[in-house]
């Protein structure tokens, strides 16, 4: 099989892969679930690419996102579901009903003006399209909560849980009764581990990052852009040691903790950008 521009090519390469006994052993054991953290991968990974104005990375980002969309889609036609060219007539039907001043008929258009809000008077009549089609069961009751997207990164999401329900007063009002439910979290953590409890430790470990994201809210700090900082600043501060260490003729496996501590504290005083991310608790983690 060789490459194509047509993306009929790639279609048929996820079949293949995908074919019982002569596909790739990987790609059959995967599911929707499986799946789904690559495809948040890929679309961050798309995003790092723009940021740095790098068009080869772009080109071959968006290739691999591209990929998990024909890669979900093949796991729904396995099941009936839907195929590809179900997903792009569902995208372009979207696109044209959102933009009737484009695409309708010239005595259809209307004038820039009218523009916002017929987008938003379509978008509208989607959403009680598919509200519809739900379960009667799903529509009952809905919550306060409904309008903030499932799809979110989980760190954004927690965020805007977090403002919603603080518009009924659902919120502590002193960023330090935060830092209470921080401490309380932790211990919850420290018993989790004494009891070996794996199940427990997952749950307790979502419960306090949950709490730092309200902590990053209190104090008008945005967690993403906070961890994305810090994960910077890590990444300098382990490129100083492992620069220093090749300098004096070590391998970093070779290198004791404790040298590599030493490194990490060298780093620190060499490289004291300013920061509100909290402070280093081990040689592991950045301050």
């Amino acid at each position: 099989m060789t490459p194509s521009r047509d993306i009929a090519r790639l279609i048929e390469i996820m079949a293949a892969l995908r074919t019982p006994v002569t596909g790739c052993p990987w790609d059959l054991e995967q599911d929707f679930a499986t799946i789904a953290p690559y495809t948040i991968e890929e679309a961050y990974e798309v995003a790092d690419a723009i940021t740095r104005g790098d068009f080869d990375d772009l080109r071959d980002e968006l290739g691999d996102l591209l990929l998990q969309v024909v890669y979900h889609a093949r796991m729904a036609e396995e099941r009936n579901a839907f195929a590809f060219g179900d997903v792009v007539e569902a995208i372009t039907s979207k696109m044209i009903r959102r933009h009737p001043h484009i695409f309708a008929d010239k005595d259809g258009n209307i004038q820039p003006a009218g523009v916002k809000s017929a987008w938003e008077r379509i978008k509208a009549e989607e959403k009680a399209e598919r509200a519809a089609r739900r379960a009667p069961e799903d529509t009952a009751h809905k919550s306060l909560l409904a309008s903030v997207k499932a799809g979110l990164p989980a760190l954004t999401r927690a965020m805007e849980l977090q403002r919603k329900a603080s518009t009924v007063g659902f919120d502590w009002n002193d960023p330090r009764a935060v830092l209470n439910k921080i401490r309380e979290e932790a211990d919850e953590i420290e018993a989790a581990l004494d009891r070996n409890d794996k199940q427990e430790l997952t749950e307790e470990t979502g419960d306090l990052m949950f709490a730092l994201v309200n902590l990053a809210r209190h104090v008008d700090a945005d967690p993403e852009t906070a961890l994305r900082a810090t994960n910077a600043k890590f990444e300098r501060r382990f490129a100083y040691i492992e620069k220093t260490l090749a300098a004096r003729g070590h391998l970093l496996e070779e290198a004791s903790l404790q040298e590599m501590d030493a490194l990490w504290n060298e780093a620190k005083s060499a490289v004291v950008p300013h920061s509100s991310v909290p402070r280093r608790i081990t040689a592991a983690t950045p301050k």
